[in-house]
């Protein structure tokens, strides 16, 4: 484990520099995020924006007053708009094992949260493992969402990740987060190639594995928000990967201990959604359905 996470390290450390150097898409595939996600991009110092390798938005509209945790957060482009949008009166983590974009998400952050009118920064960063949330001092149930971005694939123990997740929710919070997934297992001399790995590639789950791992720590209904193809542009890597399909997921994990049926029955129930998220006046999307 201790190699694979030193290999990460020096990957997004010291090998990019910024996302041209990537060579698939895997760290930038993304949907246009929403109109209230793109105007927080537009404060986020170029900086941050640059070194980041995330494949998604994974934040939702409607979180103010929220406690949120950003698991393997990098230059810290998501803490900042997840930031703008809780509010003064919440609170962003941002957690990462890497000290060159620790250095990054921090130089800004006095600066940003003084220009939102924030009578003090509701965001901090905290070197650490997602696989040991708690050596971070992350306590249970301690957060209402947890977001991540390309980066459970990476781990060298991806059970761990989501059951610690599921640990430091508070009951009826939500983990949502995109990342890489494949539609097959990968055999293991493509799970040991380091630039595929350092791709977000090689580390990517089948998407049937997740959502079992997912069903046994407790989150029983995983909702797909989004999908989108992952294009592999090196000829080279094209030959290691074969015919596996690759995907950037957005999903979401809810926390709802005890609440929900473990089988889905049609009473012809139904639910009145009454616009009140900002962004969302006319209709939501609690999923791709």
């Amino acid at each position: 484990m201790e190699n694979t996470l030193e290999k990460v390290q020096n990957y997004y450390g010291k090998v990019l520099s910024s996302s041209k150097d990537l060579k698939t898409s895997a760290c930038t595939a993304a949907g246009r995020p929403h109109a209230e996600i793109r105007k927080v991009f537009c404060s986020i110092p170029n900086e941050i924006k640059d070194k980041f390798y995330g494949c998604g938005s994974p934040i939702p509209l409607g979180i103010a007053g929220r406690r949120v945790l950003d698991l393997g957060s990098g230059s810290g482009r998501d803490c900042y708009v997840a930031s703008a949008m809780v509010g003064e009166s919440g609170f962003v983590t941002g957690i990462d094992m890497t000290d060159e974009q620790l250095q990054v998400s921090k130089e800004h952050v006095d600066a940003f949260c003084s220009k939102r009118g924030f009578p003090a920064p509701n965001m901090k960063f905290v070197k650490g493992y997602i696989e040991y949330l708690d050596k971070a001092g992350i306590e249970d149930e301690s957060q209402d969402l947890v977001i991540s971005n390309c980066v459970v694939n990476l781990s060298p123990d991806k059970p761990r990740v989501i059951r610690e997740a599921y640990r430091v929710l508070a009951p009826g919070g939500e983990m949502y987060f995109s990342d890489v997934y494949c539609d097959r297992r990968l055999p293991e001399e493509v799970q040991k190639h380091e630039v595929l790995w350092g791709e977000c590639i090689s580390g990517a789950m089948y998407v049937n594995d997740f959502e079992a791992e997912a069903r046994r720590v407790g989150f029983v209904d995983a909702r797909i928000l989004s999908v989108s193809p992952i294009e592999i542009n090196d000829r080279e890597l094209q030959l290691v990967l074969g015919e596996a399909k690759f995907y950037s997921v957005t999903y979401r994990l809810f926390k709802l201990p005890d609440l929900l049926e473990p089988n889905q029955e049609d009473y012809g129930q139904y639910a009145v959604y009454k616009g009140t998220i900002k962004g969302y006046e006319h209709a939501y999307q609690l999923d791709q359905h």
